[in-house]
């Protein structure tokens, strides 16, 4: 059965790489607040995989979404008239992404230079300002993300309000699939990834032997990604069973992905099964005994690498399918 697509793959791609790169600034900028590493430590060259790679994708999907346009001049029309539709909000929202979120990635780069390594000492308030203004910021453009498919009433499978927190979920587990990947990728022999942990008390100093490592960034970012994901798998299991409760054309229309439906097969395979549950049953398997038995937290990087891919694949599925579904379903009677 052939259907009539209005949006192809640049729409589909600039939701995905828009979300993947919010994300990456996002983890980023929440790692940082959170440790509150600004002078070179472990923290920080984790947090400056995000800060780089963060907005590269965003602007490759700003300019796919504006070649789907077809002209420059059409764009900026959308910044003539300030107004609530999601248009108007969102594009403005991705500038002030974009422009931030490159003033979050250039201070980082003296950290490269060890003869300018000082400078990031003397950046550290500015990243500190940037952390808080970027983690908002990369929420709303995961967020808009979604809302610019919901604001469409003749497209019902886009209309549910769930939509949008599962873009937002999806956006951050891909940030951080995007940030394990690079560190496994190019930091591979750099032992300042292993950090001590604190000896708090004289009991754990009796337990841990002197100079005992953990693998405590590894574990974080792992941890979040199974809880993200774990958390998608209940949005998605919401969004399908909002719709499935629902009567008329949102039920009708998500009908397409569930079991016997024309997208079910890719939909259950490429976003649950290979995005999803492989995933999280990985993670699980190195998370586990950290938790329950206080092991030391060691992960293959071959383990990380598939991990990640799996993710991203799963994340680009999901927009594919949701933005493809949405197309070829419409409201009863049409």
């Amino acid at each position: 059965m052939e259907h009539e697509l209005t949006w192809g793959l640049p729409v589909v791609l600039y939701l995905f790489l828009a979300g993947l790169g919010a994300g990456a600034v996002t983890v980023s900028a929440s790692v940082l607040l959170r440790s509150g590493d600004y002078h070179g430590g472990s923290f920080f060259k984790l947090a400056r995989y995000g800060a780089l790679i963060g907005p590269i994708p965003v602007i490759l999907g700003t300019c796919l979404i504006i070649f789907e346009l077809g002209r420059w001049d059409r764009a900026l029309n959308l910044f003539k008239v300030i107004n609530l539709s999601p248009m108007s909000i969102g594009s403005w929202l991705l500038v002030l992404f974009i422009c931030f979120s490159l003033l979050y990635a250039l201070v980082f780069l003296p950290s490269f230079l060890p003869r300018f390594d000082w400078l990031t000492r003397r950046f550290a308030p500015i990243m500190h300002v940037l952390s808080w203004i970027n983690v908002p910021l990369g929420i709303g453009v995961a967020v808009y993300t979604g809302i610019l498919l919901g604001a469409m009433p003749s497209r019902p499978l886009w209309n549910s309000p769930i939509l949008a927190l599962l873009f937002l979920v999806s956006a951050l587990s891909t940030g951080i699939a995007m940030v394990i990947l690079a560190q496994t990728l190019f930091h591979r022999k750099d032992p300042t990834v292993h950090t001590e942990r604190r000896i708090k008390t004289r009991r754990e100093a009796t337990l841990l032997r002197p100079g005992r490592r953990i693998y405590e960034i590894g574990y974080l970012l792992t941890a979040s990604d199974a809880l993200l994901i774990s958390t998608e798998l209940m949005v998605i299991f919401l969004f399908v069973m909002f719709a499935h409760l629902t009567v008329g054309n949102l039920k009708y229309a998500m009908a397409i992905i569930l079991p016997g439906g024309e997208m079910a097969a890719m939909f259950w395979v490429w976003v649950v099964l290979v995005g999803l549950l492989i995933p999280v049953l990985m993670e699980m398997f190195y998370v586990i005994p950290k938790v329950v038995y206080r092991r030391e937290f060691r992960i293959h990087e071959g383990s990380e690498i598939l991990i990640s891919i799996a993710v991203l694949v799963g994340g680009f599925m999901l927009r594919y399918i949701i933005v493809i579904a949405g197309q070829i379903t419409g409201p009863l009677g049409v």
